[in-house]
């Protein structure tokens, strides 16, 4: 295991792109959430030391489903459920459990505040969006034990089966780190686009944000509030209002919907993306959490990872 400001991007193979993403975002100065990373070797090591190794590479010995025929789609669900139920019956080998115990108290220890909550997330050494799972407000060492298995797990959900399956890749096995963060109180949260993902104009950076944790953002779950932003003169050029419900209604007059951030907090995390692209050298895809009870410094930056565009890239 390694603390994340240890880590760099060149840690990608050993610890997952997230993580090692992080650990560069921490070293340069930008505000992540404090937190260590439990490597790839981990993960095999666990499934060796269990024997859920074994089982996995047995039961898909036997396995035969297309995953392009709609009627066989359920052969992976069934997969899912059976190889869920092999891993999260395993407890944690002692020789992880015993050094994520030390990295959790020590955690703990560092903030001052015992048994804090943390997120568990994953971190392939390939970019998977929204395959594996994350899980929020872990809180004890029993449970951060329990939600590590449950997002290495998570590679054999029904999506990441189906996936690895139409590009030919084993389903036996696909490496994966864990990210253990401490969890963000947060007033607002959302992702970030430091180029236009519809149509790769690098001149407009898209925030979408809703009150509350990001993940329902990122799942998909709710429709966010939406921001474009000049990316030179940081200035507001277009918004959408969710019309959906969560917001602080107290912020607003009656009948109307207030939006999850302040135009200042607008530009502020734009600026914070543009200088994040500026470090990786191209347009990232951010995630963003806002505590405002910390005045000075109150946006995290949860994840980066670069854009993806189905047309070329223009500046």
């Amino acid at each position: 295991m390694m603390w994340l400001d240890k880590l760099t991007q060149g840690d990608c193979e050993i610890v997952g792109r997230k993580c090692a993403n992080l650990g560069e975002l921490t070293q340069a100065g930008f505000h992540v959430p404090p937190g260590f990373a439990l490597s790839l070797r981990a993960y095999e090591e666990f499934l060796a030391a269990t024997g859920a190794g074994e089982t996995v590479r047995d039961y898909f010995a036997g396995f035969d489903a297309d995953p392009n025929d709609p009627k066989q789609l359920p052969k992976f669900t069934e997969a899912a459920a059976v190889i869920n139920d092999v891993l999260r019956s395993k407890a944690m080998p002692a020789s992880i459990a015993d050094e994520l115990a030390q990295h959790y108290a020590e955690l703990c220890r560092k903030i001052g505040v015992e048994d804090i909550p943390v997120a568990t997330r994953s971190a392939g050494p390939a970019s998977h969006p929204g395959q594996y799972e994350s899980y929020l407000n872990v809180t004890g060492l029993p449970s951060v034990m329990e939600n590590v298995i449950r997002v290495w797990s998570s590679t054999f959900n029904t999506r990441s089966l189906i996936a690895r399956a139409r590009k030919g890749h084993p389903l036996e096995f696909d490496p994966i780190g864990v990210a253990v963060l401490q969890m963000v109180d947060a007033d607002a949260a959302g992702v970030m686009f430091t180029a236009d993902p519809t149509t790769a104009d690098g001149n407009r950076i898209i925030i979408e944000g809703s009150c509350g944790l990001g993940e329902i953002v990122v799942s998909g779950s709710v429709i966010p509030d939406n921001w474009t932003v000049d990316a030179t003169s940081f200035t507001i050029v277009d918004r959408t209002l969710s019309p959906g419900p969560g917001r602080d209604a107290s912020a607003s007059r009656p009948g109307e919907s207030a939006p999850c951030l302040s135009d200042a907090e607008v530009v502020d995390i734009a600026k914070i993306g543009k200088r994040i692209a500026a470090h990786f050298g191209k347009p990232q895809d951010i995630e963003w959490a806002i505590d405002r009870s910390l005045p000075a410094d109150p946006v995290f930056i949860l994840q980066a990872r670069p854009e993806t565009f189905r047309i070329n890239f223009r500046f």
